[in-house]
């Protein structure tokens, strides 16, 4: 089969070329070739210009990456947000909704048959009455009519069938460009999964943060309001200063000006969570409510090479497709500028008496072939070609401009996370410095060896520093999870 396209009509006579490609069973248009190759050197690389030198092992990754946090709250979740969420119920029915014009495409090229019967009865007007105003002339011809018989009555019942024959291929393109656009929302399905994956994670381990900071301030802001009691108590026995119970009060206030905004912040991500999961906020509150520790992370993180994450991504996916559905587009258009030939036929059955209907005596047929040719449409079908190589360009760019996109969001999250591991072990050595020189302090100041404004002073440092841990790790998971989605995993096939 040739592939043949046109650029203007004048070019080759029509007339040749429509019989030369009826002969030959031609599809018109340009034949897709493939995606244009965008960044070779860093695509085809062994690993990511910015791959960390620890935390990352150069091997596949799974696709449900969230089950190497062991967390089955996080599976739970997850599992029923990819059951229920309305944006993923939403991407399903847009790709029903495609799969159902493509099954319409491939229904055109194919004939349409339909069945009639009908049974009329009609009475013919009496026009006995009426005479000829010339009588006394003698004229013959003015003779009166006679009236009609009985009421006339006859019974039909038939096949219509038509069939555009696909001469250059006009519906064949338009089938391929309907095929290709259905599996590029198959891919948008498959990108809103990853998305929805990656969105859920967050927001757990956004909860899971606030609820383990929460739970540090109302700690501390207990010990420190123990504090503040017996330094009251103390300076009522004159062994303390008011200066010393005004300081223990500010840090108490301090503390719990942290608790509210923390509360605030834990009942949007449970309500974030519920929605997420196709539920009302509050729905969750009881089965989150619970303070519990962030999810394990994994000591080292599976990342693929680059080739391998842009055959999988599904937002490139579905950017080579519809490049290649809009490729189709223009064999489809250029297809209007050759003839059309359609087969009409009818088979049927007339008679007076629905008991004759059948009779052989009373079956008629009729076989048309009809040739159209849009011979003079002032430039309309050459518009519309050079609107859908437009839109093939367009595509074209778009496809190239989501490889770049890939490449740059994966070495993003790779190097965030590789600094961020290195930031975390910097805050947990800060962590344990500061609870040794707290532990420290607390023994000088029972034993009188230093002054309250010292106590709390540590004090202060070894708060900040368990919340700066805790927010650490959060990130930390985090920029996993950004990993995890920039390398296009989080998806399952869709039915």
């Amino acid at each position: 089969m040739t592939a043949i396209r046109f650029f203007r009509p004048s070019i080759v006579p029509l007339t040749a070329l429509a019989a030369a490609c009826a002969l030959a069973a031609c599809t018109v248009g340009p034949d897709y070739r493939g995606a244009p190759v965008v960044a070779p050197e860093a695509a085809s690389a062994a690993t990511f210009v910015r791959t960390p030198a620890k935390g990352v092992v150069p091997t596949p990754a799974p696709s449900e990456w969230w089950l190497a946090l062991n967390d089955p709250q996080l599976d739970e979740l997850i599992a029923a947000a990819f059951a229920h969420n309305p944006d993923l119920r939403a991407a399903q029915a847009r790709l029903r909704e495609s799969r159902a014009q493509l099954a319409q495409q491939r229904a055109a090229e194919l004939p349409k048959v339909s069945a009639s019967a009908a049974a009329v009865r009609m009475r013919e007007p009496n026009l006995g009455a009426f005479t000829s105003s010339q009588t006394q002339g003698g004229d013959s011809g003015s003779s009166a009519v006679s009236s009609g018989g009985g009421p006339l009555q006859f019974y039909t019942a038939g096949f219509d069938a038509s069939w555009e024959i696909d001469l250059f291929g006009g519906t064949r393109r338009a089938i391929e460009a309907a095929n290709d656009e259905a599996d590029a929302v198959n891919a948008d399905l498959a990108d809103a999964q990853v998305s929805l994956a990656a969105e859920v994670a967050q927001a757990y381990i956004d909860l899971r943060d606030q609820q383990q900071r929460l739970a540090i301030a109302q700690r501390t802001a207990a010990l420190q309001q123990q504090m503040l009691t017996l330094t009251e108590q103390r300076r009522a026995g004159g062994t303390a200063a008011d200066v010393d119970v005004e300081r223990l009060t500010t840090q108490v206030e301090n503390t719990r000006s942290t608790i509210t905004p923390l509360a605030a912040q834990v009942e949007i991500s449970l309500d974030q969570l519920a929605v997420l999961t196709g539920k009302a906020p509050g729905a969750l509150d009881q089965e989150l409510a619970a303070a519990k520790p962030l999810p394990a992370m994994p000591a080292a993180v599976p990342v693929s090479d680059p080739s391998t994450m842009l055959a999988q991504r599904p937002d490139i996916r579905a950017a080579e497709r519809r490049l290649a559905s809009s490729n189709a587009q223009i064999g489809e258009h250029i297809a209007d500028f050759l003839p059309k030939l359609t087969l009409f036929g009818d088979l049927g059955f007339t008679a007076a008496d629905p008991g004759h209907l059948l009779r052989k005596s009373n079956f008629s047929w009729v076989g048309a072939p009809y040739l159209q040719w849009n011979v003079f449409d002032f430039g309309r079908t050459l518009g519309a070609v050079h609107g859908a190589e437009a839109s093939r360009d367009e595509a074209e760019a778009r496809y190239e401009k989501a490889v770049l996109a890939a490449l740059q969001d994966a070495n993003a999250s790779l190097s965030r996370y590789g600094y961020q591991r290195e930031h975390l072990v910097t805050l947990q050595k800060v962590q344990e410095s500061a609870e040794r020189s707290a532990t420290l302090m607390r023994q000088r100041y029972r034993a009188g060896a230093s002054s309250l404004v010292d106590l709390l002073d540590t004090q202060r440092a070894e708060f900040l520093s368990q919340q700066d841990v805790i927010s650490g790790q959060a990130e930390l998971l985090k920029d996993f999870v950004s990993l995890q989605k920039s390398l296009g995993l989080g998806w399952q096939p869709a039915g």
